[in-house]
């Protein structure tokens, strides 16, 4: 494997460093502090100013055929300038959705027209998309959805619920999964569609997380008319759909979030040890944790060159791009968790102006559970990482050739 960037790709990551130097600051904690000041609505206000910036630009759809306002440069190049966006608090998060799983599945299966009508206006951030596939029955088990829509002449009408869609409440548009023949296996009954978010019958209702955050919604579908034109892929292929957007969201929820072992390193050099004799890093047993976080997070980056590799030589990454969630969400939890509980009763204390990090552990500790569950469960990647990784055999489904109206289900 070769990690150095060719002539062609380091001229590139000079450009996007030299665009991001100019319009974002770097991150750093004063940085984060004042963005975390912003409202939602002042937030979004600058995410929209930046989008159009970075459109301008040519770093938005680095990837896509130019014809769809994209630059049409291999995959590796978009890694690139993730990696040096990474570096500024550039206000991105309301577009990775819609630009990195929505849009491309709009791309892939529809019309000219609809693209058209579509992509460049989400590609300058004009508007926002969302994911509507998990359910309060279904969960990482995306085929198992209720959610129905049936024919009514030149359009469908859909009924039912769906939970944890990030940025609804903000979105323009959504890729919604449901199901439109209950009569055959659960694979095969589903269909995609392109929903009007602020249309009649479609409510969102945001939900109060534990970390304090309101980025999930529940979306509830209430006789809501959806044209047969908005339909992506032919009815009842809709799995096929969403599986492309499906490995496309679990390679983009794979990176690392929160405080890192760099950041506990910092802190422990300056909170005494549980013993009380020095600092924490000179406690054996912290030292031993430590290490193990330095491993795994230096195995999760090697893991991702081999991404990088495949995607420089212009092939697609396989199923491994599921161990970085499972690898990342967990360390993330214990990373905090470690934090906290090293500053004894004071670890109670998450004021942002008095506990170290800006609370950044205790919020880190509170949202790594919904990390666990997004973009798939821990158990479903496990289960990919296992059959598909390492071939080991499939797991039972006792599901398999049963119409979807058969399965059994609770009440």
């Amino acid at each position: 494997m070769d990690f150095n960037d060719t002539p062609e790709e380091a001229k590139f990551r000079a450009e996007a460093r030299a665009f991001l130097e100019a319009n974002v600051k770097p991150k750093s904690a004063e940085s984060e502090r004042l963005q975390r000041k912003l409202s939602p609505a002042e937030y979004l206000k600058a995410a929209k100013a930046y989008q159009a910036k970075k459109a301008e630009a040519g770093f938005t759809g680095i990837t896509w055929a130019k014809e769809q306002g994209g630059r049409g440069l291999p995959p590796i190049y978009s890694v690139i300038f993730n990696q040096e966006e990474a570096k500024f608090d550039a206000p991105a998060a309301p577009f990775s959705i819609g630009l990195g799983m929505c849009v491309p599945t709009v791309i892939a299966f529809s019309d000219e027209a609809t693209k058209d009508r579509y992509v460049a206006k989400a590609l300058r951030g004009e508007e926002i998309w969302c994911q509507l596939f998990s359910e309060p029955g279904a969960g990482s088990d995306v085929a198992a959805s209720k959610t129905k829509a049936v024919r009514d002449g030149d359009d469908w009408i859909v009924n039912g619920q769906k939970v944890w869609t990030t940025g609804a409440q903000f979105s323009d548009y959504g890729i919604l999964l449901v199901r439109t023949n209950p009569d055959v296996e659960k694979h095969k009954g589903l269909t995609m569609f392109i929903v009007d978010m602020k249309q009649k019958g479609v409510e969102v209702r945001p939900i109060h997380q534990a970390s304090g955050g309101r980025e999930f919604n529940e979306v509830y579908f209430t006789d809501v008319r959806i044209p047969d034109s908005s339909r992506l892929g032919d009815p009842g292929m809709g799995w096929n759909v969403a599986l492309v957007t499906l490995m496309n969201e679990r390679l983009a929820v794979g990176g690392s979030y929160g405080p890192d072992y760099k950041e506990i390193l910092d802190f422990a050099r300056g909170i005494s040890s549980p013993t009380g004799e020095g600092a924490l890093i000179k406690d054996e047993a912290f030292r031993q944790k430590l290490a193990d976080w330095i491993v795994r997070a230096e195995g999760y980056k090697l893991a991702k060159f081999r991404t990088m590799t495949a995607l420089s030589k212009g092939q697609t990454p396989g199923p491994e791009s599921s161990i970085g969630k499972v690898i990342n969400a967990n360390q993330m939890m214990d990373i905090a968790n470690t934090a906290i509980e090293a500053q004894d009763h004071f670890g109670i204390i998450n004021d942002p102006d008095l506990a170290p990090l800006e609370g950044a552990f205790h919020q880190s500790y509170m949202f790594a559970p919904g990390l666990r569950i997004a973009g798939g469960t821990d158990e479903i990647l496990k289960n990919i990482i296992a059959e598909r990784v390492l071939g080991l055999p499939q797991d039972v489904r006792v599901d398999k050739g049963v119409a979807f109206k058969d399965l059994p289900s609770g009440r």
